[in-house]
This record gives C-alpha cells, sequence and structure tokens, in this order.
C-alpha cells in the first residue's frame, strides 16, 4: 500500500480516482465556473486571472463570437448585436415582457412562442446567448483542469418556473454540457455557508443579482439542508436600480429621446456610479453624446438611494411571505446571507438589517458563493464525496394540480413541497359511456382554473364505456430534483395510461408571480366561495341528467300532480344554476330530491319486478 502519494498543485491526491465537475453560477450580469480542488471550493479564473465573465455575448461582422470583458467594452458602440441580462429573458416570450422590453435595445422578432433578437449574424434566442456564456465557462474549466468535464450543477433563481428551467438545461446541452443538476441559487448559498461555517439553524438567504431577486428559508442541521419555504421576484435586480438612475439622469439633463450607442453608453456609465457609490458618499457622470449634448451630474449616496429604496422595498414583501410560509417569525432567525453583487448597496444592507433586527452575514464573497455552493453538490453527484454525509432538500414555489370538472383546480402537489416529489391522486369520469379524458396541468394557488397559469394538456384515451362515475383514473404527478415536471395518467381497470413532460413555452413574469401568490392570499374567501358554487353546480347537473334519463324511461309511473312538481321544482333548480350561489343552488338540489324520492322508489320496485320476471324462487 502506498503510504505517500505525490500530485501536483491545486490537484486531487489521487488525481486519477477524481472525476471533473463544476458548479456554475449563470448570472444576470456576471458569471463564474467553480470547482473543488483538494477539499475546498474554488472559483476558476481566465488566463488573465478574472474570476468573473460578464455575461455578455457579442456577434461580429466576420462570424465572430466574443463573450465576456471584450463584448462588453463593445456593447457602447454596438448595441444591437451585443446581447446583455439573457437571463432576463430565457424561457419568456415577448408578451411576458410587456412593459420591461421598451428599454432594451434590441430588434425582436415577431415569434410568439420565443423570444428572437436580430443581430448581424441571423436571429438569436436567449438560450443560444446562454449557451455562449455556458461554453466559454466550460473551456475555461477544462484548460484549468486538464480534462474533460463529466458534468455541471447549473444554478437558476429559485422562482424560475418550469420553462425558465427548461431552457437553462437546453442552454446547457447546447454548450455540450452534461447537466448533473439545476440548483436553487439561495439553496447553493446555503450550501457555501452551511459547510464553510459549520453553520447550524433556521437561516434566510436573501439574494439579490442583476436581474432576479429570491428568499428562501432554510434549515440547517449537521449534514442537512432543508429548505421550508421560497419566495422572490423573477424581475427585479441589479438592473432596475441601474434603470432608476438611467432616468434620473435623462430627467436631469433634459434629454427626451437618445440612440441606442448613447443609451448603452449613459447604462454603463450608471452602473460604474451604482457601484461607486458603495465606497463614496458622491461621484459624478460625465459623458458627451453623440449629438454633442454634455452630461455633467453630481449624484450622491443619499440621492441615489432615494431614488431606488421603493425598489429595496419590494424585496421585502416577498421575505415577509416566505417568512409566514416557513411558519417562522423574524425572532427565530439566527442569520441572514447575503447574496448576489446588488447586496453590496449600503440601503439593501441596511433596509434587511433594519427587518431583521440583525447584522446580515456577508462574510464570504455574495459574487462567489453562489458558484461555490454549486461547485460542492457537482463534488457529490460526480461521485468524489458520500452523498450520505450531507442531504439537500429543496422545495417546489408554486402550487401544481389538475383542471376537474365546473373548471376546479384540484391541487396534487401544494407548493413548498419537498423535492424531489411524485403523488398521486384518483379522479372518475362524469358522463355515462366516457371513453376519453382531457388531463389540464395548472400551476397556481387559485381555487378556479381560469384564476391558474395552464402548463400543459393531453388526452387518455381507451377508457371503458361505464357509468358515471365508476371509472378509476390514477394520475400521478412528478417533479424531479431539477423543478421540472411530468404528468401520467392511467386507467386502473385496463392500464391504458398517457403522459408528458410538462415543457411549457413561455415564462412566468414577475407580477404573474407574485400576484398568484398574493391573489392566493387576498381571494381565499372568494376562491372558497366561488369553489363551493362550482361543485353545487356540479352536482346539480349530475341530477338534472340522471333525472331527465329517468322520465324518459319511467315517467309513466308518476301522476300528473307528481310530475307537475318535479318539473317545477326542476324549473326551480335550473333557475339557481344560471344566478343563484352555493346555498341556493343545494337547497334547490335538496328540494328536488325530496320531490323524487317517491319517483325513485316506484322506478327501483319497477326494475326489482322486471329482474324477477320469469325466475323461479330456486333460481333466486
Amino acid at each position: 500500500m502506498a503510504l505517500l502519494q505525490i500530485s501536483e498543485p491545486g490537484m486531487s491526491a489521487a488525481p486519477h480516482q477524481h472525476r471533473l465537475a463544476v458548479g456554475i453560477d449563470l448570472g444576470t450580469t456576471n458569471s463564474l465556473v467553480a470547482t473543488v480542488k483538494s477539499g475546498s471550493a474554488v472559483c476558476l479564473p481566465d488566463e488573465k486571472g478574472r474570476k468573473t465573465l460578464p455575461s455578455v455575448v457579442r456577434y461580429g461582422s466576420g462570424g465572430e463570437i466574443e463573450v465576456g470583458a471584450d463584448a462588453l467594452k463593445a456593447q457602447k458602440i454596438d448595441p444591437q448585436n451585443t446581447v446583455s441580462s439573457a437571463k432576463r429573458l430565457i424561457g419568456r416570450t415577448l408578451a411576458d415582457l410587456q412593459q420591461a422590453s421598451h428599454y432594451l435595445p434590441y430588434r425582436f422578432g415577431e415569434n410568439e412562442r420565443v423570444i428572437e433578437l436580430h443581430t448581424r449574424q441571423g436571429a438569436k434566442t436567449p438560450i443560444e446567448v446562454s449557451a455562449e456564456i455556458l461554453k466559454t465557462l466550460k473551456n475555461r474549466a477544462e484548460a484549468s483542469l486538464g480534462g474533460a468535464l463529466v458534468g455541471a450543477v447549473i444554478t437558476v433563481p429559485a422562482y424560475f418556473d418550469d420553462a425558465q428551467r427548461q431552457a437553462t438545461k437546453d442552454a446547457a446541452r447546447l454548450a455540450g454540457l452534461n447537466v448533473l443538476r439545476l440548483l436553487n441559487e439561495p439553496t447553493a448559498a446555503a450550501i457555501a455557508y452551511g459547510l464553510d461555517n459549520a453553520s447550524e439553524g433556521t437561516f434566510v438567504v436573501y439574494d439579490l443579482g442583476g436581474g432576479t431577486f429570491d428568499v428562501s428559508v432554510l434549515q440547517l442541521t449537521k449534514g442537512l439542508f432543508e429548505v421550508k419555504a421560497t419566495g422572490g421576484n423573477s424581475a427585479l435586480g441589479g438592473d432596475d436600480f441601474d434603470h432608476r438612475l438611467f432616468c434620473h439622469l435623462l430627467e436631469q439633463n433634459k434629454l427626451s429621446q437618445l440612440n441606442e450607442q448613447d443609451s448603452q453608453l449613459l447604462l454603463a456609465l450608471t452602473r460604474s456610479a451604482k457601484e461607486a457609490l458603495t465606497t463614496e458618499t458622491s461621484t459624478a457622470v460625465r459623458a458627451t453624446l453623440s449629438d454633442g449634448k454634455i452630461v455633467d451630474t453630481v449624484i450622491t449616496r443619499q440621492e441615489f438611494h432615494n431614488l431606488t429604496q421603493h425598489l429595496v422595498l419590494k424585496t421585502i414583501e416577498p421575505v415577509k411571505q416566505a417568512l409566514k410560509d416557513a411558519g417562522i417569525s423574524k425572532a427565530d432567525v439566527n442569520g441572514v446571507i447575503m447574496v448576489g453583487g446588488s447586496t453590496r448597496m449600503l440601503h439593501v444592507q441596511q433596509t434587511v438589517g433594519t427587518f431583521f433586527g440583525q447584522t446580515p452575514l456577508n462574510n464570504l464573497n455574495p459574487d462567489e458563493v453562489v458558484a461555490l455552493g454549486a461547485a460542492m453538490q457537482a463534488d457529490v453527484l460526480a461521485g468524489n464525496k458520500a452523498d450520505g454525509e450531507w442531504l439537500l432538500l429543496d422545495v417546489t414555489p408554486l402550487s401544481l394540480g389538475l383542471e376537474t370538472y365546473g373548471g376546479l383546480a384540484e391541487k396534487v402537489i401544494p407548493r413548498n413541497s419537498t423535492l424531489p416529489t411524485s403523488r398521486a391522486q384518483e379522479f372518475t369520469t362524469f358522463k355515462d359511456g366516457q371513453t376519453a379524458m382531457t388531463i389540464h396541468v395548472v400551476q397556481g394557488e387559485r381555487e378556479l382554473v381560469s384564476d391558474c397559469r395552464s402548463l400543459a394538456k393531453f388526452t387518455l384515451r381507451g377508457i371503458p364505456p361505464m357509468a358515471a362515475g365508476a371509472a378509476r383514473i390514477r394520475v400521478t404527478f412528478q417533479v424531479d430534483a431539477d423543478g421540472l415536471l411530468s404528468v401520467s395518467a392511467q386507467e386502473q381497470s385496463t392500464g391504458v395510461q398517457a403522459q408528458i413532460e410538462v415543457k411549457p413555452s413561455y415564462g412566468l413574469d414577475d407580477d404573474t408571480i407574485t400576484q398568484m401568490l398574493k391573489d392566493g392570499m387576498s381571494n381565499a374567501a372568494e376562491d372558497m366561495a366561488a369553489r363551493a358554487r362550482a361543485e353545487a353546480a356540479v352536482e346539480a347537473e349530475s341530477l338534472l341528467g340522471a333525472i331527465e334519463a329517468a322520465l324518459a324511461l319511467d315517467s309513466d309511473l308518476l301522476s300528473a300532480d307528481e310530475l307537475s312538481a318535479i318539473q317545477a321544482d326542476t324549473a326551480a333548480l335550473q333557475s339557481r344554476l344560471q344566478n343563484g350561489n352555493a346555498e341556493e343552488i343545494r337547497a334547490a338540489v335538496s328540494a328536488l330530491g325530496r320531490s323524487t324520492d317517491n319517483f325513485a322508489a316506484k322506478r327501483m320496485n319497477r326494475n326489482i319486478k322486471r329482474a324477477l320476471a320469469g325466475q323461479s324462487v330456486d333460481n333466486i
């Protein structure tokens, strides 16, 4: 047995056993790649020693593609062919962007299913742009580690919906990366803090990046990272602070319309000014525009804080909701982990500190902490470290379910369920002889399908024709560790089944996400009333259908008065179905039930006589 092993500096003590895997923080503004070397997670630099890679891609006139710092420099002079903040566009459509696209310097295509950006090299999707960034990070890692990667853990905002997660995986595949797992950014940060600091207790991860905001409440114990609740805003980040300051400069200098080149120049200067105000009390923005106009404005730190404090306060609402979902108070929080370059802004630190009544934790580099945590997870998934040493439990941010008769949303997997998860529920047919069922998958917190987001539809065919309510359809929802959903349906008696991997071609915009949660709370009473009415209506329609069929067969059993009473109660129920509430519909159902009791008894007697006709006592 060898008593001593010699290895290159920075390499594993047993490089022939170590599988090369990385963690990638695919950011809105900057991206990083990290790996575990000799037991410690480190971010990998490029050939010039730079760890961060600006998330900017430029499409050149000669077919060349620039990624990173060089592309960022070119953005001021070639904005239409230089794409930044692709993360804010990935997995979305132009309809999702709504007003957000008016200050983006791109020429958008007309494709309704996916965003297309027109460049000199043709139409490019945010997926293709992100793939170029991932490819650059992959090449950097392989050059640094001296071999091919077995895979990567790529981080995404906790509030990325299914389309945005799927689009991120597609970008990785285009870049030639094997995705070991998609990992929520706040969870990655908690891994880095938990392992580096041996922290235990309840922690809040406050992650304000360039384009997204996430908050997660986690319970950290030795070897266990359990996400209790998650929340956030998928379209709020440092870019919005830049844009607010940009608008202020336009107002101060009385500038109305700028060309794309001047806009990019001023945006770059405002970003630099924002960063300078973290360490300085004032800074100047000076520029000469293409039409000769001079911009010369001094901005104080207090002025910047006043302009953007409303954006900081927008992050506190999801924090409050996440604490409520986790069932804890601010006093129960042992520490607040600050993640993302935008948390360097002093009024962000102050607002969070004031809200929680404690100084936030920021002893790890907020730019690197997500990539470091992803690298630790990648090291485990690649098989370099026994996964029994620690366990990661993440959650799904929004409820998943399906539509039932009457337009009701039946939740199968409630939000904040631990991932991966699989749940099944049995449903049945509504009409006699029904041989097919459409499964409509929805996402959201409301009681009615019309108030939720439609994800996908598929049809289960081949159901044996049976009486209504006799068939047993088992619907199974499965959400994997990446937060991606698949749904299957099976008829129990025949085994016939159908399934779908949910891959919607759109994303949830920030207002939709937050509103889905807010509506679920603020409209709870209305929703329950609407659900109760819908359920009563389903019961009423079923009864009316049964009575109509019964009268067609056996109305001769009724006297004229009995028939008249049933018809009157039927008309009353039909009227209540048009404009009555749940209680009124149920009262009318009860009245019709009472008026048909005698009819039901007479029908039963007739059916028994029919069944017994011609039978001997011995046979019975």
